[in-house]
């Protein structure tokens, strides 16, 4: 298929096949004069692309080009046959002449080209003539798209006095226009809105700090709106625009020194004023944000330099002045303080000049009078006094005086929740402490107590002062044992056997430390028996001075030791060592002593005795107690089960009641039915002359029924011989009609006689239990009788 265009939009290539050139070239080299010529066709041109321009506004078809075939003769037998993208929908060819139109409106922006196929057939036949060949439609741009940013909105932020210049951010548009084609896609920047802060480069969309460091100040503004504005077609005349915002912010920095709002702050404060208690508060201000406005205080000079402090609160960024040092109205009566204030972090000194980085400002403090109670000349009072002194013995003295300019008298007294024994008292005059009551070191080293001073013009003006009480020791205790000390000795030993170490101690507390020595009593009976040898370090061992003794001439030997401390006046005591004389074996254990040595030697005390014989008592009581509980009988319930209803005796597991049981169950009517008495009621139930009758009664025969006879003596005799029957009184009822009734049967189905032939006189004769049926119908035959 060769293509014939009539648009400009056409663009043809010729090209030639390689049997032409090779036919030119023999025709040329044989000078037209060779024997066989080769014959040179014509062929068509070759072309693959079509180019159309989106966007038609036209409202007929939009021609795109004609395709033209060697082989159309204009007689009509051809047919254009079209396919690929978009073909017979978007594209359509005449079958007959090859035009092409495209039938719809198109966006280069959705898809820029489009792949087609075109042959030729002949109509009659159908045989392709051609081969298929391919070929592109292409879509030229249009300038019809704005630029577009990233984002509609940008926020971005610069440190304050930054330098012209300074990069702050950068902005970017895009266009869906071709970039190849023509300057549809190329953009330029600029700014709108926001001269002369910020600039904006035209090609790279970066915003940049139009103004020097004096003027860009976040004290004076803090925020700007900056509109950049994007341009196609190169910024010319006639291209299509898109705008973002961009809110720039300008960051602190640490630009400006606090300054106090005022020169001179005053303040008044009562002498009574504790240390640390606040006085007032003083404040500077600093124009920066965040940790650049941070900022602390400091006392720097003045007469109240050791008197005031100063503080900061970290919230408000206050200055808290505190009282450091007790005030007195009496001595000076106002203060003044220099406090200075500065930044906590380094500040920029660039736009300064001249002026300082840190603040002054003179505080004048006055002191207002205050009646104060009376003053110790001590905060405490340190006494000692021996312990063996006397009753009124003076201890020490406490002094106190009123601070006021009216210098009242004072009066002394003890806090007696501070001696509730009543060991010590003041003078009210001069504050002189002496003893009351005799005193004991080993009871109490220490005595802690409190002495009030009172104004006595003014009682409710009162202070305390702490006064401790030290107890010297004296040597007023004699040593003793350390613990009770019992041993034994052996029948067979060796004179100088050590057979105990002894101790001592002593409630006594000297300054050089205990010294005890021990000997034998010159009056003790055993002397020839055992000796003490004084080890010098405050024990002493006990040793044996014969080398046999006989348990059975002397069994227990009570050595008296002698005990005496170093101290003056000398303090002595004498222990007793207490020694049992025991059978031994060979290497000298105790083998067999008395009774009274066999338990020391099991070290059985009597604290362990006393815990064995309880738990002796707990054991015996503990087997009583389960014994007791095996004995009795868990109870049984009335009736064991719903399903275990039957003709037997009901089991009550209570005693019996003897007679009263009997009474109340009327056992005598089972035995003699004749000798029922009808006036005799139950007693366990309250008397009724209305009684249910049973759903089926039981006929009571007389005694000459020996089957009814034979029928309960076999019950009771089973009953007598059940090993689970209660061993108490009970009633057994048991039912029985037997055989030859004289009733018969109470329905009147089965009656073979009418009611005017019954008798009914004889439930008069069977008990209470049958007397409002003998009513009902004895009456009916007494009116049939009438």
């Amino acid at each position: 298929i060769s293509g014939q265009i009539e648009a400009w939009l056409f663009v043809q290539t010729p090209q030639f096949h390689y049997e032409d050139l090779l036919a030119e070239k023999e025709e040329d080299r044989d000078g037209g004069k060779g024997e066989k010529l080769l014959k040179r066709f014509k062929r068509g041109w070759m072309w693959n692309q079509f180019f159309l321009q989106e966007e038609y506004t036209g409202s007929d078809k939009q021609y795109i080009g004609k395709l033209q075939s060697d082989m159309d003769r204009g007689d009509g037998t051809l047919k254009y046959i079209l396919s690929g993208d978009g073909a017979g929908d978007i594209f359509t060819i005449d079958e007959n002449n090859g035009d092409l139109h495209a039938n719809k409106r198109l966006d280069r922006e959705d898809k820029a080209f489009y792949t087609l196929r075109a042959t030729v057939v002949n109509k009659n036949t159908g045989i392709k003539l051609e081969p298929e060949t391919e070929f592109i439609v292409k879509l030229h741009d249009i300038n019809d798209n704005e630029p577009i940013f990233t984002k509609e909105l940008y926020t971005v932020s610069v440190p304050e006095r930054s330098n012209m210049g300074t990069s702050v951010t950068q902005v970017t548009a895009t266009d869906a226009d071709d970039s190849m084609y023509g300057n549809s896609a190329k953009l330029r920047y600029s700014i709108s809105q926001g001269h002369p802060y910020f600039s904006v480069e035209p090609d790279t969309g970066i915003i940049r700090t139009a103004l020097g460091p004096g003027e860009m100040d976040r004290e004076k503004r803090e925020h700007y709106q900056v509109v950049i504005e994007a341009k196609d077609m190169a910024g010319q005349r006639g291209g299509l625009t898109g705008t973002t915002t961009v809110n720039i912010t300008l960051t602190d920095v640490n630009d400006n020194p606090p300054r106090f709002s005022q020169s001179i702050y005053q303040f008044s404060v009562p002498e009574s004023m504790k240390a640390g208690t606040p006085v007032g508060r003083i404040k500077a201000v600093d124009k920066d944000l965040g940790k650049n406005a941070e900022m602390f205080y400091n006392v720097v000079g003045g007469d109240g330099l050791d008197m005031f402090d100063v503080i900061t609160d970290k919230d408000s960024q206050e200055g808290i002045i505190t009282v450091g040092k007790p005030l007195d109205y009496e001595k000076t009566r106002s203060y003044t303080l220099e406090i200075q204030v500065q930044n906590t972090q380094t500040l920029d000194t660039r736009f300064l000049g001249y002026l300082p980085t840190k603040d002054m400002a003179t505080v004048r403090i006055g002191i207002e009078d205050v009646d104060e109670p009376p003053l110790f000349e001590r905060a405490s009072y340190m006494m000692e006094v021996k312990e063996d002194a006397a009753v009124g013995t003076a201890v020490g003295s406490v002094r106190a005086m009123d601070p006021d300019g009216y210098n009242s008298p004072v009066r002394y007294s003890i806090d007696r929740r501070t001696d509730l024994d009543r060991l010590f008292n003041v003078h009210s005059g001069n504050g002189s402490v002496f003893i009351t009551r005799p005193l004991d070191r080993e009871e109490a080293a220490w005595h802690n107590i409190s002495v009030i001073a009172t104004e006595f013009n003014k009682p409710l003006q009162t202070s305390r002062g702490p006064v401790y009480i030290r107890l010297l020791d004296v040597n007023d205790n004699a040593p003793t044992f350390a613990s009770f000390y019992e041993t034994f000795v052996c029948e067979k030993t060796k004179a100088g056997q050590k057979i105990q170490t002894v101790s001592a101690v002593d409630a006594d507390d000297p300054a050089g430390g205990h010294k005890f020595f021990f000997s034998l009593a010159t009056e003790g009976a055993y002397r020839g028996n055992f000796t003490v040898r004084d080890n010098g370090d405050n024990t002493a061992g006990v040793l044996t001075r014969r080398s046999s003794y006989s348990r059975l001439h002397k069994s227990v030997y009570l050595v008296p030791v002698v005990i005496t401390d170093g101290d003056f006046p000398m303090q002595s005591s004498t222990g007793t060592l207490t020694v049992r004389v025991c059978t031994c074996d060979r290497e000298g254990n105790m083998e067999l002593c008395n009774a009274e040595a066999q338990t020391s030697s099991a070290g059985l005390s009597t604290g362990a005795l006393v815990a064995i014989l309880l738990c002796v008592i707990i054991l015996l009581m503990i087997i009583v107690l389960f014994a007791a509980l095996k004995k009795q009988k868990k109870k049984e319930p009335l009736i064991i089960s719903k399903e275990d209803v039957r003709d037997n005796v009901v089991s009550y597991n209570d005693e019996g009641g003897g007679e009263e049981d009997t009474q109340a169950f009327d056992i005598g009517a089972l035995r003699n039915p004749e000798a029922i008495e009808e006036s005799k009621q139950r007693r366990d139930i309250i008397p009724s002359d209305t009684l249910y009758p049973p759903l089926r009664q039981t006929v009571i025969p007389s005694r000459d029924n020996a089957d009814v006879r034979d029928f309960i003596n076999q019950r009771v005799q089973d009953n007598d011989n059940n090993p689970t029957a209660p061993p108490y009184d009970s009633l057994a009822t048991y039912a029985y009609e037997g055989t030859g009734s004289v009733a018969e049967s109470l329905s009147s189905l089965g009656s073979a006689s009418s009611e005017g032939d019954q008798d009914y006189n004889y439930l008069s004769d069977w008990g209470p239990r049958f007397r409002k049926l003998a009513d009902m119908y004895g009456a009916e035959d007494s009116d049939c009788d009438s």
